[in-house]
């Protein structure tokens, strides 16, 4: 059934499109808890198995804050790593993770739920149209606005979770924040209630190309590789287009996660503030300060990070999904 919606998607005809809209919009409803528990589930592990990854991108985008930028060209990815075992331990790899998982849980799965239905929404206007001829442009078109919109949602929920993740993450020797909750409470005393959401700006102008990309991609891509090769196996094909869709989202969004990471740890432990003009000022600052590659600090642990990273929530979410729909019928 989900191999002939997807051929009406290539050929382009309006019986066919009515068929896809009827099929997504009952897949969501048979499914939205088994879309919800999945979505999360898949998120959290794909977090916990990258996580030291995931620290080192952030530890290396935060790096041009506070220190001389002209000594930033010492630094490796096995130095770091080095430098982390030894002074903190190899637990260090995981510091934060906690709260990234409190944070993904339900991130994922409002971004894969919101995702859906965002997707059924916009199928159904579009075959609603008078006169509309579907076809394979405009179903791309419905995959990167329900991503993208997926992503807005789900980061203006859950950000308060990302930023104390952040700063939890780049804590080094030094722990000002002991916890979740201290650090939600720390924040929202010192810096006020709307430290909680510092760099909200950055991430939603992020956020939202960068889950567009990968959903329009990762969907796309896999709806065509099951046209041509229906009989490949289901968790090597998400891995694969998971894996290619979060190369193509984090090369187009990465300066903006990094905008959004600076932005997140100003102020953070009483340091002194170095970004004082928003979003756009706060390129400016690193473009005259680190140059264009500035914008790119951190971004070959964020590549190693992402291929496994996506992957695995694609191939997880799926599989997930997969079992748990056979649970409900």
């Amino acid at each position: 059934m989900q191999t002939e919606a997807r051929v009406g998607v290539v050929e382009g005809g309006g019986a066919s499109s009515h068929k896809l809209v009827t099929h997504h919009h009952r897949r969501s409803q048979i499914g939205a808890v088994s879309q919800l528990i999945a979505g999360g589930v898949a998120g959290a592990v794909s977090k916990t198995c990258t996580a030291p990854l995931a620290r080192l991108t952030i530890l290396f985008q935060v790096q041009g804050m506070h220190s001389d930028v002209s000594t930033l060209r010492k630094a490796s990815i096995l130095r770091e790593a080095s430098r982390i075992v030894t002074e903190e331990g190899f637990r260090a790899f995981w510091k934060g993770n906690l709260v990234t998982i409190a944070h993904r849980l339900p991130y994922s799965s409002i971004s894969f739920y919101a995702f859906e239905c965002y997707k059924n929404m916009l199928l159904q206007l579009m075959s609603g149209a008078e006169g509309h001829e579907s076809n394979f442009g405009s179903h791309v078109f419905v995959r990167l606005a329900g991503g993208g919109l997926s992503g807005i949602t789900a980061a203006s929920v859950t950000y308060p979770l990302d930023l104390v993740r952040t700063r939890l993450s780049a804590q080094t020797n030094v722990n000002y924040y002991r916890g979740i909750w201290h650090a939600l409470c720390t924040i929202s005393r010192e810096e006020g209630i709307f430290g909680l959401y510092k760099g909200l700006g950055a991430c939603l102008l992020g956020v939202g190309p960068n889950l567009a990309i990968s959903f329009s991609v990762y969907d796309t891509v896999r709806s065509y590789w099951q046209l041509q090769r229906p009989n490949d196996s289901t968790i090597m094909v998400s891995l694969a287009c998971g894996s290619l869709s979060g190369i193509a989202s984090s090369t187009v969004s990465f300066p903006l996660d990094l905008v959004r990471r600076r932005m997140q740890l100003e102020g953070a432990g009483g340091r002194a503030r170095v970004y004082k003009t928003g979003v756009f000022g706060t390129f400016k600052h690193i473009l005259q300060a680190e140059g264009l590659r500035g914008l790119y600090r951190g971004i070959l642990p964020e590549y190693y990070k992402v291929v496994p990273s996506i992957g695995i929530v694609f191939m997880t979410y799926e599989k997930l999904k997969q079992v748990l729909s056979e649970i409900d019928t």
